[in-house]
C-alpha cells in the first residue's frame, strides 16, 4: 500500500505506544532485546516504514518527524528509540538498492536491520554473480531482533588486487545478509542500552549477490529522486540519534519536576521544604529547561533549514552543513547537562534500580560515546564555519 507522508500523523502513531514501550522497558533491559510484542506493535503501527519511498509501500516522512518521533520513543524506552533510529536511518538504503531488493530487505514485516562500522580488517572478493565477503563488525544495535544484516566490506578484484574509485580510494560496499548467515558474538555487555543487543558479528566467504549490496551516498547506485536521499546517511544517524538523548533528558526532567513536588532533602530532618521550595533548585531547573528547549529549537530549525533545501536545490552550503553538526551534536551534549542534573538534584532516590533517573542516566551516557556526540565534532563545524572543509566528515 503506498502512502502519502502528508496524511500519516507518524508522531500521534508514536505517542500511541509510548505506553506499550514503558510498560516493556524492564523486559527490554533484563532480557537485552526488544520484546516480541512491543515489535509487532511498532510494526503494526507502520514505523518500519516510515521513511521509505512512497512506491515501496513507506511513508516518505521529512527528517524533522523522524526526530520527533525518536524523541518520543525514547522518553518511553531509549534501546527502543535507539534501534528504531537505527534502522530507520538505514532504511535510507531502499533508495540506492533495486525496488524489489529493497521491499524484501526494508519493507517485510518485522524488519529490522542491523549493522555496524567494521572491527577489523574487512574482505568482499569479487566472484561470478557477486562476492565473497569475509570480515567482523562491531556495534549491530538491533542484532537481537534483526531480520537482516549489513557488513561494509573492501572490495577487491578477481585478481585479488583491491578495487580503487577514480581518486584512488580503496571502494567500500555495504553487503546485505541474514543474522542466520553471520556468527553474532555476545558482547554487549554495558553500562546502558543494553536492550539494544549491539554485538559483534562476522561472516567467512559468505557470498552475497551483486544485488544485496550497495554504498551509502553513492550517486550510482542511488534510485530515488526525493529529498531524503540528499542527506547524507551518517548524518541521518546523528538526526536519529539526538532524538534519542533529547527524549532521555525530557523524560528524566519531567519525572524530577514530579519528584520535586514531594520530596524533602535528608529524608526531611532539619527541614520541612520541598526540593521544590528551593532557590538553587528552582534556578537549577529554569536553567536546565532552556538548555533543553534551546537545543531541541536550535535542531528543529536546523533541520526544517535542511529539508527545505532539499526539496529544491538538492545540495547543502558549508555553513548549513555546520550548524546541522552543531545542532545534533549540541543537542546530545545539552541533554547530558539536563540528566546529569536531575539525576544528581534528584539524590539517593536516582540511585536506585527501578527508580525514573537511574536507566536513563546510564543510557544517556552510553549513548553519548557513539560518535555523533563527540565533542570533536565542533571542531569540525568550526572549521567549516570558517569556510573551510573540514577533513572529519559533517
Amino acid at each position: 500500500m503506498q502512502h502519502n507522508n502528508t496524511t500519516i500523523d507518524w508522531l500521534g502513531r508514536a505517542q500511541t505506544l509510548t505506553p506499550i514501550i514503558a510498560a516493556a522497558s524492564d523486559r527490554t533491559e533484563r532480557d537485552r532485546r526488544i520484546p516480541d510484542d512491543v515489535i509487532t506493535a511498532i510494526d503494526a503501527a507502520g514505523l518500519p516504514r516510515m521513511l521509505m519511498p512512497v512506491g515501496l509501500g513507506g511513508g516518505a516522512a521529512d527528517i524533522m518527524t523522524f526526530n520527533r518521533v525518536i524523541e518520543t520513543v525514547a522518553a518511553a524506552d531509549a534501546s527502543t528509540a535507539w534501534c528504531m533510529a537505527q534502522t530507520l536511518a538505514s532504511s535510507h538504503a531502499a533508495g540506492f538498492l533495486d525496488p524489489q531488493i529493497a521491499r524484501e530487505v526494508f519493507g517485510a514485516p518485522r524488519a529490522l536491520v542491523a549493522w555496524g562500522p567494521p572491527g577489523g580488517p574487512t574482505r568482499a572478493q569479487a566472484v561470478d554473480g557477486g562476492y565473497r565477503v569475509t570480515g567482523k563488525w562491531r556495534f549491530a544495535s538491533g542484532s537481537a531482533n534483526a531480520t537482516w544484516m549489513g557488513g561494509h566490506s573492501q572490495v577487491y578484484e578477481r585478481d585479488a588486487t583491491p578495487r580503487l574509485d577514480g581518486a584512488g580510494r580503496p571502494v567500500m560496499r555495504t553487503f546485505l545478509f541474514r543474522p542466520d548467515q553471520a556468527t553474532i558474538h555476545d558482547t554487549w555487555h554495558v553500562l546502558g542500552l543494553r536492550g539494544t543487543a549491539s554485538n559483534d558479528y562476522e561472516t567467512a566467504d559468505l557470498f552475497v549477490a551483486e544485488p544485496y549490496s550497495t554504498w551509502r551516498d553513492q550517486a550510482s547506485d542511488r534510485r530515488e529522486a526525493g529529498p531524503l536521499y540528499n542527506i547524507p546517511l551518517l548524518t541521518l544517524y546523528g538526526i536519529g540519534f539526538s532524538g534519542v538523548a533529547l527524549g532521555i533528558a525530557d523524560a528524566s526532567l519531567r519525572a524530577f519536576m514530579t519528584l520535586a513536588q514531594t520530596k524533602k532533602p535528608g529524608g526531611g530532618l532539619g527541614t520541612q521544604q520541598v526540593l521544590r521550595d528551593n532557590a538553587v533548585i528552582q534556578s537549577k531547573l529554569a536553567q536546565a529547561t532552556g538548555r533543553l528547549n534551546g537545543a531541541r529549537a536550535l535542531l528543529h530549525e536546523s533541520l526544517r533549514d535542511i529539508w527545505q533545501t532539499s526539496s529544491s536545490a538538492g545540495t547543502f552550503s558549508l555553513a548549513q552543513r555546520a550548524m546541522l553538526r552543531v545542532a545534533i551534536t549540541g543537542a546530545m551534549d545539552n541533554a547530558r547537562e539536563v540528566v546529569d542534573f536531575a539525576y544528581h538534584s534528584a539524590g539517593t532516590t536516582a540511585i536506585f534500580q527501578g527508580s525514573a533517573f537511574e536507566r536513563r542516566f546510564r543510557d544517556l551516557h552510553t549513548a553519548l560515546a557513539q560518535g555523533q556526540a563527540h565533542l570533536s565534532n565542533f571542531e569540525s563545524a568550526g572549521q567549516a564555519l570558517f569556510g573551510v572543509e573540514p577533513a572529519q566528515r559533517l
